[in-house]
């Protein structure tokens, strides 16, 4: 799988503020509470207008990013509303399509599947900040005022999971490298003809069918954690020709308010 321009997955990605690690979050927060208070889409009839709607949202959002160190703009409250509002269900998020190949378990726990992409239209963000959790934040900031209207049809496009962000690893195998990219898979109504985004830091780029092995798990998505379970993907695999130093995929389901969290690493197959 790969792109150009900088989008490109040499070799062998929830990034979402919502697809971070809330560790650090104040224990005394109901975050799963407050994330279905906020993100419902509905509203009770002595509700305020929608404008505080949008504040509650927005001061959510900023709270979770001072966390990762990073400042959520105002401009995002817009954006961030009709997210909410239009993917407040599994249903309203569509999947990125695969065909399973094969799948390797031990003891009743599943090692690694082996899928099949079709090729696909990404959009896809280079960012490269000191944490690898604030360049998943502003990457798909950037990606969510795409998916949000501000693209050439001037439309909401739709939200597919997963979100995914291309990470390499230093030599050393034990730091990932600065530069990330965050990449959004266009909803099927849009694949034929992509709406041009109005940020030209987003390219629109079509990456190639591709066999992926992936490895799912369930905690929070940070340096050390990718770390760990790239080491643990590549153990299963058994595999000497897969070089750490080599592109892998983080892929992020969930949003942190859930109880479980779904991510899965990804290593593409080279024959």
């Amino acid at each position: 799988m790969e792109t150009s321009a900088g989008c490109r997955l040499n070799g062998s990605g929830s990034g979402m503020i919502t697809l971070e690690d809330l560790e650090s979050f104040p224990n005394d927060q109901d975050l799963d509470s407050a994330w279905h208070s906020h993100g419902s889409g509905s509203l009770e009839e002595d509700t305020e207008p929608m404008e505080d709607e949008q504040d509650r949202l927005l001061h959510y959002w900023q709270d979770i990013g001072r966390v990762h160190q990073v400042d959520v703009p105002t401009d995002m409250a817009e954006p961030i509303q009709q997210l909410t509002t239009n993917n407040h269900s599994s249903a309203a998020r569509e999947k990125v399509p695969f065909t399973l190949i094969t799948r390797k378990d031990k003891c009743g726990e599943i090692l690694y599947e082996k899928r099949h992409y079709e090729k696909a239209k990404w959009a896809c963000i280079p960012v490269q900040e000191e944490k690898y959790e604030q360049s998943i934040c502003l990457g798909f900031m950037k990606l969510m005022r795409y998916i949000c209207e501000q693209n050439s049809s001037g439309s909401y496009l739709g939200m597919t999971i997963p979100i995914v962000t291309v990470v390499r690893t230093e030599q050393s195998r034990s730091l990932l490298s600065r530069e990330v990219i965050v990449a959004y898979h266009l909803p099927a109504q849009h694949q034929d003809h992509p709406p041009q985004p109005n940020d030209t830091d987003i390219v629109i780029q079509e990456w190639p069918a591709s066999i992926i092995y992936t490895r799912s798990f369930s905690s929070v998505t940070n340096e050390g954690s990718i770390l760990n379970e790239i080491n643990l993907l590549v153990e299963a695999l058994d595999m000497p020709q897969i070089h750490m130093e080599d592109s892998f995929i983080v892929a992020g389901y969930t949003n942190p308010a859930a109880p479980i969290r779904s991510n899965e690493i990804w290593v593409l197959h080279r024959p």
